[in-house]
This record gives C-alpha cells, sequence and structure tokens, in this order.
C-alpha cells in the first residue's frame, strides 16, 4: 500500500487509473471501515482510503483535540484490507489557508436530528467530502449507513453539483451484541460498554412496533426515549422518518428509526432501516 501525505503527491499517483473508488475516514478504523475498503475493491482501478480529522465538523465543546489518531495500526488494517492508497494529508495540506468557501447543504435535509444538536456539523461533512472528492478524484465513494443522515446529505450535494461519482452506502457493522461499530466506542467505561447496546435494542423494539403494524409513531418514539432514560441515558431524540430524506413518515413511505443518546459523556448515535 501507498502513503501519500500531499495533494500534489495523490494526484500524481493517480495519473495512472480512471476510476478511483474511495473510502472517506477520519481514522481510528474499526471494522465496518474494513468492510467498506473491501466492499470497494470491485468498483475501480484504484482502491483509496483518506484519514484526516475535519475540524470543521467539530463542534466548539466536542472532542477534536482528544479525537483518537492511531494512524501507525490504520495503516497496518488498511494493507491487510487490501487498500492500494492511502492519503493522509495534514491539516495545513488539506486547509492550507482558512477555509472561507464552505458548503451550506440544505436546510430541510441538515437542520434537523444531528444537525439541530451539532450546529455546523453538516456543513463541515459536506466541505471536506467535497474536497477529499475532488482531490482523490473518485469515481465511487463509500460511507457507512451508521451516519444515515449523513449519507443522504452526501448523496444529494453529489447529486446537485452534478459530480461524477457514485455515493454508495454500506450496512452498519455491529458487534455481537448489537452495538454499532463506532471509533468513539472506546470512549466508553467497561460498564458503559455493557449497557451500550441499549441504543440498538430499543430502535430495534420501535422498527418491530411499526413492523407489526402500528402507527402510532410519536408513542413509539417517546417509549424508546423513555427506555433509555430509565437506564441513565440522556436521549437527544429518537425518530421515525423516511428513508429518503430524513422527513416526517406518511402512508407508503419505506422508514427508518434513527436515535442519538449520550451514556455518560460518549455520544452514540444508531438507526434501524424498517
Amino acid at each position: 500500500m501507498r502513503i501519500v501525505h500531499t495533494v500534489a503527491d495523490l494526484r500524481q499517483h493517480l495519473r495512472a487509473f480512471r476510476h478511483p473508488a474511495v473510502v472517506p475516514t477520519m481514522g481510528n478504523l474499526h471494522a465496518g471501515h474494513l468492510a467498506l475498503v473491501r466492499a470497494a475493491k470491485p468498483l475501480g482501478d484504484l482502491t483509496v482510503a483518506t484519514i484526516f480529522v475535519n475540524r470543521l465538523q467539530f463542534g466548539p465543546k466536542e472532542d477534536f483535540d482528544s479525537y483518537p489518531r492511531t494512524l501507525q495500526a490504520d495503516c497496518a488494517q488498511l494493507e491487510a484490507a487490501g487498500c492500494d492508497l492511502l492519503f493522509a494529508p495534514s491539516e495545513a495540506e488539506l486547509y492550507p489557508q482558512p477555509q472561507a468557501f464552505t458548503v451550506r447543504p440544505d436546510p430541510a435535509l441538515a437542520d434537523m436530528l444531528e444537525g439541530q444538536y451539532r450546529p455546523g456539523f453538516f456543513q463541515g461533512v459536506c466541505t471536506v467530502v467535497l474536497k477529499l472528492l475532488a482531490c482523490t478524484q473518485a469515481r465511487s465513494a463509500l460511507f457507512g449507513k451508521k451516519d444515515y443522515q449523513q449519507l443522504l446529505i452526501i448523496r444529494h450535494m453529489v447529486r446537485q453539483f452534478a459530480m461524477p461519482v457514485d455515493i454508495i452506502g454500506h450496512d452498519t457493522h455491529r458487534e455481537a451484541d448489537g452495538l454499532a461499530m463506532s471509533s468513539r466506542n472506546g470512549y466508553l467505561s467497561a460498564e458503559q460498554r455493557a449497557q451500550a447496546a441499549l441504543l440498538w435494542r430499543a430502535l430495534h423494539a420501535c422498527a418491530q412496533s411499526v413492523r407489526a403494524g402500528q402507527t402510532g409513531f410519536i408513542e413509539l418514539e417517546n417509549q424508546a426515549m423513555q427506555t433509555l432514560r430509565s437506564a441513565g441515558w440522556t436521549p437527544d431524540y429518537v425518530a421515525i422518518r423516511r428513508q429518503s430524506d430524513v422527513q416526517a413518515p406518511q402512508p407508503g413511505n419505506p422508514l427508518v428509526v434513527l436515535g442519538a443518546a449520550r451514556l455518560g459523556s460518549t455520544r452514540l448515535i444508531d438507526n434501524l432501516e424498517i
């Protein structure tokens, strides 16, 4: 696996390829990231991963400075998974001057759920993803479905800018007890980890009720929130929405239930398509 740290070196290496398949990450990789890399292999003539902890998507009280940076271990895992090229730029390389031009996503998609609780998050995500797709000349880009709203927003961004890249969502990788794999799971204490799958179980119960024909969505959402509160969690939201645009459900639309909750100081998110 080749490792490059500058845009110039990246573009020099990309000259021999026509269809890079790209997996953007912030590093501290887990099995879910590696599944994306393996899924990317048949989609292009070069499999590229990126590692960049993007300051623009962190709020002023969030964990940018403490976010785990494990480049050496990440490189070994990527190579074992069959990655051909890693682009791991410094902040000064990717943002050589203050990023005055940014991408503000459609408020109808971005200002609720995660956008409500993390103001500016999706603007930071869209800006860095647009830049990484341009740098890597991606023709396919793979993202995990755990960040469901983010995936939808990126798809809409690419479509509106007529970018020649296919955005592909990959099913969430889970631990044996159902907990969605996440770099932030490492923040959990042993006691917290033992109850961390409750978020998934609460969403699963909600989804099962919808599949069984229940249509009192607000009641189901409130029940899931109360389940979490009763176990000592601080939930931000549990919401049943349309899969297509995370708007309010309507009859006949495929649905998804999404949730975000804090367990101690660690904020976890998850979702299940219904």
